[in-house]
């Protein structure tokens, strides 16, 4: 990856990502984005540099990834009316995983670190990204804006010290379109073609999910492709 791929390098409030989301729910004009979030923003960011990288990861997310996915992003906009305010941060989640791949790398770092119970901390993260992706120049600043974002979204609180405690499977929805659409996103930015199913509901870097979805059910979805092998569901995506 080229440094200039990492591309996050600014906190995300959650605040702001529902503001975005409401704009591009109005319609999907960047320059009408862009104009409404300098509004909210500019409430807590005082400088116009930041201001702008800023409203550029939001517009990156909520806007730019319907070049990434046509149908999942306009799907997500489709999500907005109807679901729970609580259940958005799926979408924020999702887009964020289809257009910035340095966050679902840091996401499944984090998740491994959950997994084995090791202490987690920045540095921890930040070695093993570095160890993963080389010492590129701005990804000690990019973990740390990523980890202050899941921490404002309540995902990676912490707790003593210069450590963090992730909220693993903590977010439930009702809503099984939801969680097949979040497995959708998460397949199209993990590197491999198809998981076994078991493996993607626990991919690492959707640790704070729990997902009640059945591979029956994605099986009547047109977006996932199933085939067997051996004992293994595999599941991908339809062509």
């Amino acid at each position: 990856m080229k440094d200039k791929g990492i591309g996050f390098l600014h906190n995300l409030n959650l605040t702001w990502l529902d503001a975005a989301a409401e704009s591009r729910l109005r319609n999907d004009d960047i320059l009408s984005m862009r104009s409404y979030l300098e509004k909210i923003i500019s409430q807590d960011i005082q400088g116009a540099e930041s201001r702008r990288k800023t409203i550029d990861v939001l517009i990156g997310i909520w806007n730019k990834t319907v070049l990434v996915n046509e149908e999942l992003h306009n799907q997500a906009v489709a999500f907005l009316p109807d679901i729970l305010y609580s259940e958005r941060i799926w979408l924020h989640y999702g887009l964020t995983l289809l257009y910035y791949p340095f966050f679902r790398q840091t996401t499944a770092v984090i998740g491994q670190f959950a997994r084995t119970g090791e202490s987690l901390t920045r540095q921890a993260v930040k070695n093993r990204l570095a160890a993963e992706l080389g010492h590129l120049g701005s990804l000690n600043r990019a973990a740390e804006r990523v980890m202050a974002s899941l921490t404002d979204w309540d995902l990676l609180p912490a707790t003593k010290g210069t450590q963090y405690e992730p909220k693993i499977q903590s977010i439930l929805s009702s809503n099984l379109n939801l969680e097949a659409w979040l497995l959708a996103c998460a397949l199209i930015a993990h590197p491999a073609v198809q998981l076994p199913f078991p493996d993607l509901i626990r991919l690492p870097e959707l640790f704070p999910f729990r997902f009640k979805v059945t591979i029956d059910a994605l099986r009547r979805n047109n977006k996932f492709d199933i085939q067997k092998q051996g004992m293994w569901d595999m599941v991908g995506l339809s062509p």
